[in-house]
């Protein structure tokens, strides 16, 4: 992963992409500074919609702004957005304009509005009291924006900003002064809405999270069972499941924690992730991911937690295949996650979990393995077809005798084809078409399939028809691969035959010879598919032009996801020239394939007649075709 820098803001606010125009980026920063970027220009643009100040006293300034000042675009007009100092602003021309959409939501308690004091004062906002905290418009009803402040109040407006209601008084029990860190309006009921209020800060660390079902009018305290005790307990974030009604997730000092009733019941989810402060979360709804940031600027995801979300529906004891959530299939890649339940039995009887995945024609795409365990199994599918064959070396290279002498074949039987540049499509499998598939585990005898979509990549320019014509050839170019592999390997294992035959004979100059002359034709077949220097095993030649395996190689680069200096071109139709170059090659490669046949159906029976009595036949099996 690449990350990009100087998107505008700064260390300490919010930063949002533009999910309707991913070119734009809004965030905001201290000292009331707001930006826009627009990664067609590739720069930020300032657009606060007033002055910027990094030493005036909150009291002595028009608008008090947060450290953190919030920022939201509305889910219904990307082009609005909201930014909370003590009033809420919004703009809708990209920051040319700003209208003031509410009063001051603060308490406006003046004792708590005064400057940081000290030996030399520190007025960034990171002290600033009576300031909107928390802004959150509804992703299901126009027009319904709630907001929070740093001092224990709570809005909503249900038309814009139009008329603001205050509800804080109707949050039975909840302490005065709190800080509103998170409200999450609900994406299944527009009446109702979670906030996570926070009192650390008043010395008061226990967990405070609240629900309204009615606008506010009443609310219920869903801390539930969440740890109380530790000085880290307080909740900084909450967020809902948006896939499964009542289900919520809560982020506090040193902890994630999920809830499947409403926040009666509470688990906490540590696997992978420090005990850090969980200062926000986020929900992917087709994807079924989580996405939190830890203070210290971290950022983890939980991948498709479709798994948590069916837990109390998935018998105990049994062996389960969760429905997959879509999978994607990029310009150069693709991923595509699969979970498993496992009993302690179901685990122990086999050793790996076999996976495979089939079109929409019921043909096999992929089978995968990964080794089995009680409890939840992951195994990630990269949207690619098998990969090809590897080529096994076995006989000696002409040019060097001493080659199972070297320090990287110690304890090896059979060497690779080594040579700069390859290593991807040497064994990566073609790259599938977005669409339908299905996946099955078969287990103990029983089979268990699920359907899974494969959706595109929105950025790749080209059309279905295009892609369809490149995956075809990536399959086409791993099939040659695959034919050429096997004559490869084939020649390789009677090579060695004949290899140890002669070393067996030595100083008997008539079967040596006819030894001799028999490898020589097993090796003008194989050197119409790998050059002499291929032999070697070894990736500082460049001596001579590739045959057919290395063609086909550098070809699959070419049409695939790139080999070496080679950019690839998975994303677009084949040019007309692959096209006709991978015409040639199967050219070269039928004629060694005739040459092979004559070989094995010629050379060797012959061979083996005129050697009988003398040396054990050349062994033809798995060799014919």
């Amino acid at each position: 992963m690449t990350w990009q820098g100087r998107l505008g803001g700064c260390e300490s606010g919010f930063t949002l992409p533009d999910l309707t125009d991913p070119n734009i980026v809004w965030a905001s920063c201290y000292g009331n500074q707001v930006t826009r970027y627009d990664a067609r220009l590739g720069h930020a643009r300032s657009v606060s919609p007033w002055i910027h100040t990094l030493d005036s006293p909150p009291n002595a300034t028009r608008y008090r702004c947060h450290w953190t000042p919030p920022l939201a675009i509305d889910p219904f007009d990307h082009r609005t957005i909201y930014y909370g100092c003590q009033v809420i602003f919004k703009t809708s021309d990209g920051g040319q304009s700003w209208a003031v959409i509410s009063p001051d939501l603060s308490t406006g308690d003046t004792t708590r509005i005064v400057s940081s004091g000290g030996i030399i004062g520190d007025n960034l906002g990171q002290f600033y009291g009576e300031v909107v905290f928390a802004i959150a418009p509804s992703p299901i009803r126009r027009g319904l924006i709630w907001a929070g402040t740093n001092d224990g109040q709570i809005w909503y407006t249900k038309d814009g900003g139009g008329a603001w209601v205050n509800v804080t008084k109707n949050v039975t029990g909840m302490p005065p002064w709190g800080t509103v860190r998170t409200i999450e309006p609900s994406r299944f009921d527009s009446a109702t809405a979670y906030v996570a209020v926070d009192y650390h800060l008043m010395d008061d660390r226990r967990p405070y999270l609240y629900k309204t079902a009615d606008f506010g009018r009443t609310w219920t305290r869903i801390s539930g069972d969440l740890p109380s005790r530790h000085p880290l307990d307080y909740v900084l974030s909450t967020a809902e499941d948006p896939n499964r009604r009542g289900m919520l997730f809560a982020g506090t000092g040193h902890g994630f924690f999920y809830s499947l009733d409403d926040g009666a019941h509470w688990k906490p989810f540590a696997e992978g992730l420090p005990a850090a402060p969980v200062t926000w979360i986020e929900t992917a709804k087709p994807y079924h991911d989580v996405i939190v940031s830890t203070y210290g600027r971290g950022l983890w995801v939980l991948r498709d937690v479709t798994a948590l979300e069916q837990r109390d529906s998935v018998a105990r004891g049994g062996t389960y295949l969760f429905p997959p959530a879509a999978g994607y299939r990029q310009a150069r890649g693709g991923s595509a996650l699969f979970t498993v339940s496992l009993d302690s039995s179901a685990a122990s009887a086999k050793d790996s979990l076999e996976l495979t995945v089939v079109d929409s024609t019921g043909s096999g795409v992929r089978t995968l393995r990964a080794k089995a365990r009680p409890g939840l199994n992951r195994v990630t599918w990269d949207v690619r077809y098998d990969g090809p064959a590897q080529v096994e070396l076995r006989a000696l290279p002409p040019d060097n005798a001493h080659i199972w002498e070297e320090a990287r074949f110690t304890g090896k039987n059979t060497r690779p084809i080594s040579h700069w540049g390859i290593q991807g499509p040497e064994r990566q499998g073609p790259l599938a078409l977005p669409g339908r598939y299905a996946v099955r585990l078969t287990l103990g005898g029983q089979t268990y399939t699920r359907p899974l979509e494969i959706v595109a990549d929105p950025t790749i320019p080209s059309s279905g028809a295009d892609l369809a014509a490149t995956a075809a050839m990536q399959v086409r170019i791993r099939d040659d691969m695959n034919e050429t592999v096997d004559m490869i390997n084939r020649l390789e294992v009677m090579r060695k035959q004949v290899e140890d035959q002669r070393a067996a004979h030595a100083g008997d100059s008539g079967v040596e010879r006819s030894l001799a002359d028999l490898d020589a034709k097993m090796l003008d077949v194989e050197l119409r598919l790998l050059s002499r220097t291929d032999l070697h095993s070894d990736d500082k030649w460049y001596v001579e032009p590739y045959k057919v395996y290395m063609n086909l190689i550098w070809l699959s680069g070419e049409v695939g996801s790139g080999a070496g200096d080679v950019a690839g071109g998975a994303d677009y139709r084949p040019t007309d020239a692959s096209m006709a170059v991978l015409a040639e090659i199967e050219r070269d490669l039928a004629a060694a394939h005739t040459a092979f046949t004559t070989l094995v159906q010629q050379h060797v029976p012959a061979f083996n007649g005129a050697m009988k009595g003398k040396l054990p036949a050349i062994s033809l099996q798995g060799v014919g075709r």
